[in-house]
């Protein structure tokens, strides 16, 4: 192939279109990470900084953690924490645990009805059950108004477990015969072979498992009737359509009460903390699940 011939994206960019896709680079950078630096400033904000810059304050005049320290003073608010945090940790076990055997039973040929439960989990990607037999059901379970409502019913998700059945179905079936000869059961070979090699995997779906536990409001607004088992994103979501935390934030004796935006906002940085903290030990087996099984050869 001559350089006539080759493909653009195949040639040595040039140094205008290096710098070109550099200053793209770095745009894209601050259209991401401004908004969130937006509202860590406003949540150390004070009174006279926001109501000097509209409203959303980009830097701060003086730092005040007042807005955190009111959060975390034992209210409602540290409650919804904790709450989140057991739901998400709880959640994510439970759903990697099912969808990890589900997917194993569905990748070995010869398993007891493979074929017929295969073809009914590929039925659910595109025939959903719909809210109201979905509430029926948690009602007709007695989970209403439990924690339970807001686990077992999306538990396992059929995109989840055709995503790890790929993987499986992708390593060598040699290792599996030399384990059966090896006398291994399938408990074993579950443990000891495709488990380890299906990391990348279940680190994906369990990074969206975990995403969507910590980031679900509408299965609490749903189930839940007592405002004191909310989870910090319906608790959020009454702030914003009330538009006042004061009820649900102690208010420190002899203190000056923080604003309420740098209230609202200090709750955003909580509620986005955990994902953000969690992203970085999962980047490497993330690129890793992303990409294999999607380039062959």
């Amino acid at each position: 192939m001559t350089a006539v011939d080759r493909p653009a994206w195949l040639g040595k960019p040039n140094p205008g279109a290096t710098a070109l896709r550099g200053v793209a680079l770095v745009l894209i950078c601050l259209v991401v990470i401004f908004p969130f630096v937006v509202v860590v400033s406003t949540s150390l904000a004070t009174q006279a900084d926001i109501d000097a810059n509209g409203g959303y304050v980009v830097w701060p005049a003086s730092l005040s953690f007042d807005a955190y320290q009111q959060i975390f003073n034992g209210t409602q608010v540290t409650r919804s924490i904790l709450i989140s945090l057991g739901i998400t940790t709880v959640g994510t076990a439970f759903s990697l645990v099912c969808t990890v055997l589900a997917a194993y039973g569905l990748s070995r040929k010869g398993s007891l009805f493979q074929r017929g439960l295969l073809t009914f989990v590929l039925v659910t990607l595109l025939f959903g059950p719909g809210m109201i037999p979905v509430y029926l059901m948690v009602k007709n379970l007695g989970m209403l108004n439990t924690y339970w409502a807001l686990i077992i019913p999306g538990a396992v998700s059929a995109f989840n477990v055709v995503i790890i059945r790929g993987f499986i179905q992708g390593i060598p079936g040699e290792l599996f015969d030399a384990a059966r000869i090896d006398g291994a059961s399938e408990w074993r070979v579950l443990g000891a072979i495709v488990l380890p090699l299906s990391r990348a995997a279940i680190a994906v779906v369990g990074l969206f498992l975990a995403v969507g536990y910590w980031n679900n409001y509408f299965g609490p607004l749903l189930y839940l009737n007592d405002s004191s088992m909310w989870p910090l994103q319906l608790l959020m979501r009454s702030f914003v359509l009330q538009g006042n935390v004061s009820s649900t934030a102690q208010h420190i004796p002899g203190t000056v009460p923080p604003p309420q935006q740098a209230i609202q906002m200090a709750l955003v940085v909580i509620a986005t903390l955990p994902i953000l903290c969690a992203y970085p030990f999962l980047t490497k087996h993330m690129s890793k699940g992303m990409l294999t099984g999607a380039v062959k050869g």
